[in-house]
């Protein structure tokens, strides 16, 4: 797996269940599965398909789709899962391995994580910290560099530091896309990424919750 794999996969893991990740097939039926709330359930399932390209695990997410009320094409995932095993028995494949994580994580997050729905929710409702809160969690959950800096931009109107985590996200991905493969370099990656996951989830409304110039009475 690549540099740039890992390193998207790891911010995205931010807020899953951890115990989960290590299973190589989400059983829907267990309690432990059951228990998790909704939003977790679809994470946990879209990871463990990325990890583990699994007929069983691609219906699994399919089947929670359909019961959450979406139509997934899941036929346009397979070819990726013929080329993610066709790349297991190639040498020297980093680019390949690259071009297609960047496919999959781009069909991932056409399934909107669903704190984005808890946002939008608490946003007709007038609740502010929990619009950017749960805006920031979904954000967490997604794959693409594309898909982040979008919602990043996008939340810039009404969480002025959305601004900064979109610069701070870029810097990463200038420092993973020519970072080395040596520990120190590692190192160093892991480092960067953890300040940017930190400072990602620590709400700084500032002047965010005021009322706006044209939205006053």
């Amino acid at each position: 797996m690549s540099i740039s794999t890992l390193f998207t996969i790891a911010i995205v893991a931010i807020l899953l269940r951890i115990f989960w990740l290590k299973i190589k097939d989400a059983n829907m039926k267990g309690e432990g599965f059951k228990r998790l709330a909704p939003k977790d359930q679809l994470a946990v399932l879209k990871e463990c398909l990325l990890n583990n390209p699994t007929n069983g695990n691609l219906q699994n997410l399919k089947n929670f789709c359909t019961k959450m009320g979406t139509d997934l094409d899941t036929e346009s995932y397979r070819p990726f899962m013929q080329k993610q095993l066709e790349l297991t028995r190639k040498k020297d494949a980093l680019a390949e391995d690259n071009e297609l994580f960047g496919a999959e994580a781009a069909w991932m997050d056409r399934i909107r994580p669903l704190e984005f729905e808890e946002a939008q929710s608490a946003r007709q409702e007038g609740r502010h910290e929990d619009f950017i809160l749960r805006t920031l969690e979904g954000i967490a959950r997604l794959y693409s560099d594309e898909a982040i800096l979008k919602e990043l931009d996008e939340l810039e109107t009404d969480y002025p530091k959305a601004h900064e985590l979109a610069q701070g996200y870029r810097d990463l991905m200038e420092l993973r896309d020519t970072s080395g493969a040596d520990d120190d370099s590692l190192a160093k990656l892991r480092n960067a990424k953890a300040a940017w996951e930190g400072n990602l989830l620590q709400i700084d409304l500032g002047d965010s919750s005021a009322p706006k110039q044209d939205d006053a009475p």
